[in-house]
């Protein structure tokens, strides 16, 4: 399931960046010879152009007709775009006449200009024509934002709500703070948001945070000769110093699990077979003991049932304010076969909802936050084992959850668009920022790159994004093997 919405969203955001060049190039008159979903070595498997007044299709060809060619057809449908399908779906590609790409070189080119060419345009709409696809992504994102909050609605679980605190990873562990602590603050700031709380902890290098923490004391009453103690917890705040370059210590594909809410185990709903069901638990019981050791929280829960593996278990739960057990076969991953309800749904969370037209600055907004949110953990890249982050397919489909769920992937994919646009931006040759960068040059300073130098310049960008690719999915297969 996961490889199947990775490909369904890809192809959406694939078709909507380059749909995005493709339309300003036809609104400033320029050519588009080929229009590609997906990747067509060696064959495609639809090919579909319309001249001499219809639609002409081709399935599964290896080589178009030579009276597809643009060179060989009337007038009236030089401009006609070859529209296909390939078979490797990881990516796609618009091309536009008279633009080194990575389609073309310089060879590839007539020699002199054409008026229809991406060439002889002027530098502003050359721009907007480069700038198409990573614009369309950005205002894709914010659209389906919009839709989710119109249809869904938005949920909010403040950071202080979550009151049996968070785990924290190991690092952060080290430095003194202690699973069920709450950040209240953050060098005086107050803290309400989760994961700007994790930016400002592992981008910001603070000095001090504070949390939250609940001790346990004791009570001495003295009655006559005897003395009474008496246990409770209570909660205090607690100053942790950081270390400086906080951001150093962590391994870049940890940095998205500095803390996670400690949250209760209440079953939302049960896998295909699952062993839970067959012994007995239904939806909405909240387990509070595995073989009558008390625990209050699904991170202390799993790490006992993988404990277990290959076992079976008494699990103590309550249902309806009432407690029972149930034999409970676990397998050989530590897993029961339940689904979880989520945090929000369970701590004191505030929902939103809105109209369409109220979800229109609110997702705009959101998709604005996400933008920057993301630029600024970039930052995470630039540290020595920084390449350690970079993800490949493997880490995009591990964003999408195991069975299929519409909230999800939409958010996904939105946020997903956000990235595309972002990334495409950054002015490597071989990508639309490497394109944008050199047109600004030229605008600046009136001198216009050389083909020769395009050329140069486009198989340099070509070899790094292969290169990044390598390490990227490298990192991927060793994360796998770990």
């Amino acid at each position: 399931m996961k490889v199947l919405a990775l490909i369904l969203s890809l192809t959406l955001l694939i078709f909507t960046h380059e749909l995005g060049h493709f339309l300003f190039a036809r609104l400033f008159k320029t050519r588009v010879n080929r229009f590609y979903l997906f990747f067509n070595p060696v064959f495609s498997i639809i090919k579909a152009k319309k001249f001499k007044g219809k639609w002409h299709f081709l399935f599964f060809n290896a080589k178009t007709p030579e009276e597809w060619e643009t060179d060989n057809l009337p007038e009236e449908d030089k401009d006609n775009t070859l529209w296909g399908l390939g078979w490797i779906p990881l990516g796609g590609y618009c091309d536009i006449a008279g633009m080194i790409d990575e389609t073309k070189k310089k060879d590839d080119l007539p020699k002199e200009p054409q008026p229809y060419e991406y060439r002889s345009k002027k530098p502003w709409q050359r721009l907007c024509i480069i700038s198409g696809g990573v614009l369309v992504n950005f205002i894709s994102a914010l659209l389906i934002y919009t839709c989710i909050f119109a249809h869904w609605g938005k949920d909010d679980l403040p950071l202080r709500n979550a009151t049996l605190g968070y785990d924290y990873h190991e690092i952060l562990i080290g430095e003194g703070f202690q699973n069920g602590d709450i950040i209240y603050y953050i060098d005086g700031e107050e803290m309400t948001d989760l994961v700007k709380t994790q930016h400002k902890l592992l981008l910001d290098n603070p000095n001090i945070v504070t949390v939250m923490r609940t001790v346990t004391i004791s009570d001495t009453t003295e009655t006559g000769d005897s003395i009474e103690v008496a246990m409770r917890d209570t909660s205090v705040l607690v100053d942790i110093a950081i270390s400086e370059n906080l951001l150093t210590k962590f391994n870049p594909r940890d940095t998205n699990m500095l803390m996670t809410v400690r949250s209760p185990f209440v079953v939302k709903d049960f896998a295909p077979g699952s062993q839970a069901r067959k012994g007995g638990m239904e939806p909405g019981d909240s387990v509070v003991s595995i073989n009558g050791e008390k625990m209050n929280c699904f991170s202390e829960i799993a790490v006992t049932l993988k404990e277990h593996s290959d076992d079976t278990v008494t699990i103590g739960f309550y249902r309806n304010g009432t407690l029972q057990e149930a034999r409970v076969a676990v397998n050989s991953g530590g897993k029961i076969g339940v689904f979880l309800l989520e945090p929000v749904k369970i701590f004191k969370s505030t929902h939103t909802d809105y109209t369409f037209l109220e979800a229109i600055p609110a997702g705009i907004s959101y998709g604005w936050e996400q933008l920057t949110s993301y630029a600024s953990s970039l930052k995470i890249l630039f540290t020595p084992d920084g390449y350690k982050g970079l993800g490949g397919f493997g880490t995009l489909g591990g964003l999408f959850p195991e069975t299929w769920n519409w909230y999800a992937f939409w958010n996904i994919t939105a946020f997903l668009a956000v990235i595309l646009a972002f990334m495409n931006v950054i002015p490597i040759p071989g990508l639309d920022g490497g394109h944008i960068l050199f047109t600004l040059w030229e605008m600046v300073t009136r001198r216009k790159p050389s083909d020769n130098f395009l050329n140069v310049a486009q198989s340099i960008g070509m070899i790094l994004l292969i290169a990044l690719l390598i390490i990227a999915n490298g990192n991927d297969i060793i994360h796998l093997l770990e």
